[in-house]
């Protein structure tokens, strides 16, 4: 009944324990798999530039079909980081599509980290080549150690990494981290032209690189470009590449493709629904690009999943929620 209606609430750790890795990739495979047939719908994203650097976020979608609503609000607030914060900040809210009334409420900061991290793993698994062994990350923060974990997970073939910090400085707790997993150092000049992934996993607003440092048959996840005015890719390379998107719409809005949005892409949901891997249709020396903005549909889907493991076991915490 009406009045005895709950709202869940599921905090940072408890979201974080939650989490693994097969589950994520699981969960975002299914938003992929919902995009890809329509049945699931991405609306409008929300982006407004705050007072002091800050951005502030909406992304919100739904699927029918899963009964499936919701929304994250999230954003990137700097100054948090002189209070030894996270500056990337998100909450997600699961609705029950019949009524409209709340269902869970989870803080959101260990899903985006996570869900972005699997969606760009389905990217290596289904554009890069399969013999891929070196792997260059240029970010060295929460989101680049994720997507390293996940890349390695995909591909047991990477072997080699190398990163590029913004500053240039060796980060030896990233290192510590994939010990014994990979070898890791930080990238020399010269290093992305001998890489066979790159993955660009920063805030940046201009080149990271130049087009002629990228390969022939090398693949790139291209993460950092979520909000007008950002860009990690260079000029030029775009016309050169195979380009696949999460969502085009988004892409051409506030992902790489907002610099080149005649550039001819297609949806990475499509390659999945097919079962399909972008080298056997193509050249081996193929240039390919995932442009990554992030679905509503990936926070939703893995926000779901973590609220029925919630449920199974008990953990968050149960509250009148009467309407």
């Amino acid at each position: 009944m009406p009045n005895d209606a709950k709202l869940l609430l599921i905090d940072r750790d408890q979201a974080a324990a939650l989490l693994t890795p097969d589950a994520v990739m699981a969960a975002v495979r299914d938003s992929f798999l919902l995009h890809a047939s329509r049945e699931g719908h991405v609306f409008p994203v929300v982006r407004e530039f705050l007072p002091d650097g800050a951005v502030f976020g909406i992304k919100s979608g739904g699927a029918a079909s899963d009964k499936l609503l919701g929304f994250k609000a999230a954003g990137f607030w700097p100054a948090n980081r002189s209070h030894g914060a996270d500056a990337h900040q998100a909450t997600i809210m699961l609705f029950d599509q019949a009524t409209g009334r709340p269902q869970c409420l989870i803080d959101g900061n260990a899903i985006t980290t996570a869900r972005t991290a699997a969606a760009g793993a389905l990217g290596l698994l289904s554009l890069a080549r399969r013999d891929s062994a070196r792997l260059h990350v240029f970010g060295t923060g929460v989101q680049a150690a994720a997507h390293i974990d996940y890349a390695l997970r995909a591909l047991p073939s990477l072997k080699s990494v190398r990163y590029t910090a913004s500053d240039g400085r060796r980060v030896a707790e990233l290192e510590t981290q994939f010990a014994g997993r990979c070898d890791i150092a930080p990238a020399a000049p010269d290093a992305i032209a001998l890489a066979d992934i790159v993955i660009t996993a920063t805030p940046a607003r201009a080149p990271l690189f130049e087009t002629r440092d990228i390969q022939p048959g090398t693949h790139i996840n291209a993460v950092g470009a979520d909000t007008q005015g950002k860009r990690e890719l260079p000029e030029g390379l775009l016309p050169l590449a195979r380009i696949w998107a999460d969502d085009l719409t988004q892409s051409r809005t506030i992902g790489e493709l907002q610099w080149a949005p005649d550039t001819q892409a297609a949806e990475l949901g499509v390659l999945l629904a097919n079962g399909m891997h972008a080298r056997s249709h193509a050249l081996a020396s193929d240039i390919t690009i995932f442009d990554m903005t992030g679905l509503a549909l990936q926070d939703l889907t893995v926000a779901r999943m973590l609220m029925q493991r919630a449920l199974e076991n008990g953990t968050g915490t149960s509250i009148g929620w009467p309407w």
